[in-house]
């Protein structure tokens, strides 16, 4: 899973990375690189959603945002998009939105109910940065297939479930996230990587990813005292991006799209 299936075309991918209290420097050239394994892949980089072209006639999608809210236009767009058959790799704070009501609380209201739902989750909380137990939910599923549970240190993604989800790797937890408003958590697994179907095609969501350099918690904070890098020291982590990435460049078959073009069909 981990190589994108040979095409007779360039397959294009626009990647989308930024936002607000990450190191969006770090993750970009990190993706740009896995991406770059596959030299017929092309690549186009944004900053936002609203590169509405761009999406709609890329073959695969792949983000690292944060606090990123999709207008209205730009998300019928993705839903478009991934409904006709195009795949969505999605990672860490894609499903983020976040609004600080008080010094060392944060909110996340439900503003892009839409958005959510094509991704199939919105981040709630976590708990503060530290080590956790990774487990594999689903071990005969093709992104998973040899993979074991494993240790990461790194944010622990808290979602509401917005849609249906087939979780394939997921964290236990229970207790308290004392820095958000929904900060109670009853015992449960809480998927760390799950497949959303829709229409023709589908969204990865990856939660694992957090990066943040000395000036990344700006305007709230000047200057960050360390350097976090959280699961991109794990070799693990950089197995789980080529295997997304490779499931989100698959394209063995050709289907026209909405404007009767050629378009990668993939499931």
């Amino acid at each position: 899973m981990s190589h994108v299936t040979k095409s007779p075309r360039p397959l294009h991918c626009v990647l989308i990375v930024g936002g607000r209290y990450h190191d969006f420097d770090f993750a970009r050239v990190e993706v740009l690189k896995l991406l770059a394994e596959h030299e017929h892949v092309r690549t186009r980089v944004f900053e936002d959603f609203e590169a509405i072209d761009a999406i709609a006639e890329a073959d695969f999608l792949v983000s690292y945002t944060c606090d990123v809210l999709p207008s209205p236009a730009a998300q019928k767009n993705l839903r478009r998009f991934v409904e006709r058959g195009g795949r969505f790799f999605a990672l860490h704070g894609t499903n983020s939105i976040l609004r600080f009501i008080e010094p060392g609380k944060v909110d996340t209201p439900d503003l892009a109910p839409e958005f959510m739902e094509i991704l199939g989750s919105s981040f709630a909380a976590h708990p503060p940065i530290g080590e956790y137990r990774v487990e594999v939910t689903a071990p005969d599923h093709p992104l998973c297939v040899g993979l074991q549970p494993f240790m990461v240190t790194d944010e622990l993604y808290l979602s509401r479930a917005r849609a249906e989800i087939e979780v394939l790797l997921h964290a236990e937890f229970a207790g308290e996230t004392p820095n958000f408003t929904d900060h109670h958590w009853e015992a449960g697994p809480y998927p760390v990587l799950y497949r959303r179907a829709l229409g023709r095609g589908a969204v990865l969501y990856l939660t694992l990813g957090h990066c943040r350099g000395h000036h990344d918690l700006r305007p709230l904070a000047d200057w960050w005292p360390q350097v976090d890098r959280g699961s991109w020291t794990s070799p693990t982590f950089y197995e789980l991006l080529r295997r997304g990435i490779g499931w989100a460049g698959e394209a063995s078959t050709l289907q026209t799209n909405d404007n009767g073009g050629e378009h990668g069909s993939r499931s």
